[in-house]
C-alpha cells in the first residue's frame, strides 16, 4: 500500500511565545498563532488529505479547523505532547535551581520522570505506538493520504525514529504550523519532504532517507 502521511505542528500558543513548558496543559492558539496558520494557508502550504488525525488537544483541533474547516477527524491520544508534570507552564529561569529539574534535563538514559509527569522513554514508547495506530487507521480506510496535526516533540520523535542519524533530535522539530510529508510504500517509510512555504529552500536530505519496517 502507498500513502502520503502529512505531519504538522499545531499553531503557536501564548505558552510557546513565552517559552514555557506546555505539554499536557490544554490551551488554545494565540491570536498571532492563528493568524500565522491562516497566512500559511493563503500561501498554499498545506496539502489535500483524505483522512484527518489530531492529538485531541485544543491547539491541534483549532489548527485543523483553520486549515481544513469543519472536517471529521480521528483522535489518537498517544500523539499528545510530552507531559511535563509539575514543570508545566513554567520557564527555564523558574526551574533551573530545582534539583529535580536538573536531574531530568541531565538524564541521558531517558528514565527520569518529570515530577507528576512522564519520562522520555515513556514518551517515546507511546509515540512509537501512535505511529502504528496511524498506519492502522490508514489501512482500515484504504486511503492514500492522511493529515496528522500534533506537537513539536511528537514530530521530533517520529522523525528521529523513522530516519535515524540524519539530524540532531531537536533539529527535527518543525516551526509552528509546518512539518513533513512522509512517503510510505510496501511496508516501509521511503523518505520525506518538508511542508513549508515554497520560498524556503528544501534541505539536501529530503526524500533520500530510508528506514526498514517499524
Amino acid at each position: 500500500m502507498n500513502a502520503k502521511i502529512h505531519i504538522i505542528r499545531h499553531g503557536r500558543t501564548f505558552a510557546n511565545e513565552k517559552s514555557l513548558y506546555c505539554g499536557s496543559t490544554d490551551i488554545p492558539l494565540s491570536e498571532s498563532g492563528a493568524k500565522e496558520i491562516l497566512d500559511f494557508k493563503s500561501k498554499g502550504v498545506y496539502p489535500k488529505a483524505e483522512l484527518f488525525i489530531t492529538s485531541g488537544m485544543k491547539r491541534t483541533i483549532e489548527t485543523l479547523k483553520l486549515i481544513y474547516g469543519d472536517v471529521d477527524f480521528i483522535t489518537i491520544k498517544g500523539l499528545r505532547e510530552y507531559d511535563f508534570g509539575d514543570f508545566e507552564m513554567q520557564g527555564y529561569n523558574e526551574l533551573k535551581d530545582r534539583p529535580d529539574y536538573q536531574e531530568w534535563i541531565t538524564d541521558e538514559e531517558g528514565n527520569v520522570r518529570c515530577p507528576g509527569g512522564e519520562s522520555k522513554n515513556e514518551f517515546y514508547k507511546r509515540v512509537d505506538q501512535s505511529i502504528q495506530k496511524i498506519l492502522k487507521e490508514i489501512f482500515k480506510r484504504d486511503t492514500g493520504s492522511a493529515m496528522v496535526i500534533c506537537h513539536g516533540g511528537v514530530i521530533a520523535v517520529i522523525m528521529d525514529r523513522l530516519f535515524p542519524n540524519k539530524r540532531n533530535f531537536y533539529e527535527w522539530q518543525p516551526k509552528y504550523g509546518l512539518g513533513y510529508t512522509l512517503e510510505y510504500s510496501n511496508g516501509e517509510f521511503k523518505g520525506y519532504k518538508n511542508i513549508e512555504p515554497t520560498s524556503i529552500e528544501p534541505t539536501s536530505e529530503e526524500t533520500t532517507s530510508k528506514h526498514e519496517n517499524i
